[in-house]
């Protein structure tokens, strides 16, 4: 009841217009509150994807595949409280890819949140390796890393790598059920192309994997905070791959 209550007054503030960005969400092709939603559209997913512990309220719109955002309030504690995305099934062998790279332009709140705009890359037998590229992000988020300082903070296991068209840290690390590894820009970019091949082509010749497949590439945004209600809009987002 909690949720459908909030969701109506949410329906009301659509119905009143009373911010534009608010507006467009409730004229978009699909919208939806509920936790898991999903949506299929031009061969990827879009989902609403709350799985955080504590997590607050948000809400979905999607046009296409390409252009949705979520209108997210969640609390400012610790820890991630959603990952908003649209996703692209792969499903072909490292060795098997001539190409594979994505392109985004994202708006994402300039003060008030914490979170990142983030690729989620699933490859391997099982999901067993989850590489994330972090694009831009702000507030208290920091990657999973199997090293830290003693002030608190991750230590990258590479700095200043050039690969896939843009300069990062990696970091290297586990969730407790996958190797994950962390690509971080070294400055935020609201908008690029990312040559995914190149970026795990780089991983496999650090021996961290093999010839894997590369599952499915995700985008969106991992919310840690954003207790006054902000809008995460993809403006435009795709994923292009081709086989030898």
């Amino acid at each position: 009841m909690k949720k459908r209550s909030k969701f109506a007054a949410f329906a009301l503030t659509l119905l009143l217009g009373i911010t534009s960005s608010v507006s467009i969400a409730f004229a978009a092709a699909w919208s939806s509150s509920d936790q898991y939603a999903s949506w299929s559209n031009g061969g990827y997913t879009v989902y609403n994807n709350i799985w955080g512990s504590g997590a607050g309220y948000q809400s979905i719109w999607a046009n296409s595949y390409s252009n949705w955002g979520v209108w997210a309030q969640h609390p400012d504690t610790g820890g991630i409280k959603s990952y908003p995305n649209s996703n692209k099934e792969i499903g072909v062998k490292l060795s098997a890819l001539k190409s594979a790279s994505s392109s985004f332009n994202v708006t994402v709140p300039t003060s008030g949140a914490s979170f990142e705009s983030a690729y989620d890359i699933w490859a391997g037998s099982n999901n067993a390796y989850e590489i994330m590229l972090w694009m831009n992000y702000a507030g208290g988020v920091k990657p999973i890393s199997d090293n830290w300082s003693a002030a608190g903070d991750p230590v990258p296991a590479y700095t200043n790598v050039s690969a896939g068209g843009h300069t990062w840290n990696v970091y290297k690390g586990s969730n407790g059920s996958n190797a994950v590894y962390s690509f971080v820009r070294t400055s935020s970019t609201s908008s690029g192309t990312v040559d995914v091949l190149a970026i795990m082509n780089w991983i496999k010749g650090k021996g961290w994997f093999g010839d894997e497949t590369l599952n499915r590439v995700q985008f969106g945004f991992e919310i840690t905070s954003s207790p006054a209600g902000l809008n995460f809009t993809t403006n435009s987002y795709s994923v292009s791959y081709t086989k030898n």
